[in-house]
């Protein structure tokens, strides 16, 4: 059984920092596309960020930009993502994605035009004023 497991999440106060994992138990992960996603209360889940299977190219949402990484390590079949200058309005569950899908287009990872194969149960993450 597939399975994404998130870590990292947590409170911090905002302009600071936190670097959420994700450990995924797929043999073949490296054949899978990473996204990160996530739902704030009251509101639906959002695209933050993907990268491809390779690692080369990622893709952001505007309003992260700038801000958060998004990076993988192959030979540890994890994903990560490196949040800086943290604001009360990143206040989520972060959740991982794992898509069998390789593409070259911001609509591919947004989730818009494929779904994503695997989730995680998400993480937490506060950011207080």
């Amino acid at each position: 059984q597939v399975q994404l497991v998130e870590s990292g999440g947590g409170l911090v106060q905002a302009g600071g920092s936190l670097r959420l994992s994700c450990a995924a138990s797929l043999q073949t992960f490296g054949l899978y596309a990473m996204g990160w996603f996530r739902q704030a209360p009251g509101k639906g889940r959002e695209f933050v960020a993907a990268i491809n299977w390779t690692g080369y190219t990622s893709y952001y949402v505007d309003f992260v930009k700038g801000r958060f990484t998004i990076s993988r390590d192959n030979a540890k079949n994890t994903a990560y993502l490196q949040m800086n200058s943290l604001k009360p309005e990143d206040t989520a569950v972060y959740y991982c994605a794992a898509g069998r899908f390789a593409c070259s287009s911001y609509e591919c990872y947004d989730g818009s035009s494929y779904e994503y194969d695997y989730w995680g149960q998400g993480t937490q993450v506060t950011v207080a004023s």
